[in-house]
């Protein structure tokens, strides 16, 4: 079923997380109003979960050049050389609206996350670490919230089998409110096998891992994002539903094709689901993706192209594979009784391409999005900034947004089609150019460090 004509009301809108100002850059980007499907996209990726739209500016003074960084910001996880042939792989990510809503799953999911973000990487977790901040200890919500945040990241890790090695815990009037749950992974691979997420290879095969797609976590990524307020345990289905046993192993089927040379580029479903892994691995690497959602693996009947782009469901990978290369991939994921499906492919085109029961997941935008704005970015929040002065365009470095001159009546008529330079958040990852290169991977050139982008 595809998802009915939605009318785009101001009060649509603001559900979305959209402020009138972004809503006005979206029409221009657009030159047109969006369909309900194109309105969830943006919202999720302009969310500040996903785009750093008001922390940028201070994440930028943070330091990330040295001479054993092989990989700083813009990747799935940070990389360290550690000497004798081996890297520190490592991220941190804060889970504090979900888990202030379902403590447990909230909890569990974040340590989910970052497992995934780390052994995308090619490295295999080792240990999970913690820094928690709960409100006054006397507070009616707090011991209910501290034996939730508590039991979902030790019970993800358990299951997992990677150990909590160490952690911290504050309590302050201050977090009454909302708490922060910061957790952490850090994992050991081959420092000349690290794997990025750049999709490559125009025709090759999108290919979606791991577990089906069910309704969980949808705009889980713009709740995230929100002030909270006395309506916040409305939020509660936003928040993602985990699933250790199937993240063990997703852990052993991603980590054994990885001996192989299957993968061109490999990248979390994390927030924003398959919207920001797809746009993402697009978007770094220059190219477009088509994808054919009638062949996504779903755990429910009757899902639109909105739930499913939208969908926060865990433990779910996205590759970039060889067709090739399929039959050898799929036979490995068979093993281990995960979901294997060829969803779509990468095109030259720059531009996302939704298709459901066979027909364009939305309205005929008219003209490609890259007509218009295909710099603008969302409007700055807490920076100087704006949008319009965002000049940088994310397909390479400075390089402009390569745009499809497709005209109404070519094949893709009728479709969606969104511009990277306009969905794809700013500041998240830059294309991977060889010349650059310091070390390599199975997955394709990795690039030498640089400051925040």
């Amino acid at each position: 079923m595809t998802i009915p004509n939605v009318a785009i009301t101001p009060e649509l809108v603001a559900e979305h997380g959209l402020s009138d100002d972004e809503y006005a850059v979206l029409l221009t980007i657009m030159g047109r109003e969006p369909t309900i499907t194109e309105l969830g996209i943006f919202s999720v990726m302009w969310s500040e979960h996903c785009s750093y739209k008001s922390s940028k500016r201070w994440l930028k003074t943070l330091p990330t050049e040295g001479p054993h960084v092989i990989q700083g910001p813009g990747e799935n996880a940070g990389v360290i050389d550690i000497g004798d042939g081996l890297a520190a792989v490592f991220k941190i990510e804060s889970h504090n609206h979900p888990s202030f809503i379902e403590p447990y799953q909230g909890a569990a999911t974040g340590v989910g996350g970052i497992l995934r973000d780390v052994f995308t990487m090619g490295a295999r977790p080792i240990a999970n670490l913690n820094a928690l901040r709960f409100g006054s200890p006397d507070h009616p919500k707090t011991r209910h919230l501290i034996a939730g945040v508590v039991g979902g990241i030790g019970g993800y890790g358990n299951c997992v089998g990677v150990p909590t090695v160490a952690g911290e815990v504050n309590f302050h009037p201050a977090y009454n409110g909302n708490i922060l749950v910061n957790a952490m992974t850090v994992g050991l691979a081959r420092a000349d096998r690290i794997f990025y997420s750049a999709a490559a290879g125009p025709g090759n095969s999108v290919v979606y891992v791991g577990a089906k797609t069910g309704r969980d976590g949808i705009h889980g990524a713009t709740m995230a994002s929100a002030e909270f307020s006395e309506d916040s345990e409305e939020k509660r289905p936003t928040v993602q539903v985990g699933d250790p046993f199937t993240e063990k192993l997703l852990i052993e089927a991603c980590l054994e094709l990885m001996q192989k040379d299957c993968i061109i580029a490999i990248q979390d479903m994390g927030a924003a689901g398959l919207t920001s892994s797809s746009v993402e691995m697009a978007g770094k690497g220059g190219l477009g993706i088509e994808l054919d959602l009638d062949r996504v693996p779903v755990r429910e009947t009757g899902m639109t192209a909105y739930e499913i782009m939208l969908s926060e469901s865990q433990e779910r990978m996205l590759m970039i594979i060889r067709p090739e290369s399929e039959a050898e991939a799929r036979a490995v994921f068979d093993k281990w009784d995960l979901d294997f499906a060829v969803i779509g492919k990468v095109t030259e085109t720059g531009r996302i391409v939704l298709r459901k029961d066979g027909v364009g997941a939305g309205r005929d935008p008219g003209r490609t999005a890259g007509d218009r704005g295909a710099g603008v970015r969302p409007p700055a929040r807490g920076g100087p900034e704006a949008a319009g002065d965002r000049r940088r365009r994310r397909a390479g470095a400075g390089q402009p947004l390569r745009r499809s001159r497709q005209p109404d009546g070519m094949p893709g008529h009728g479709q969606p089609a969104l511009d990277l330079g306009a969905v794809r958040p700013p500041g998240h990852g830059r294309h991977h150019d060889p010349a650059r290169s310091r070390f390599r991977g199975g997955a394709g050139p990795g690039h030498r460090p640089g400051p925040w982008p």
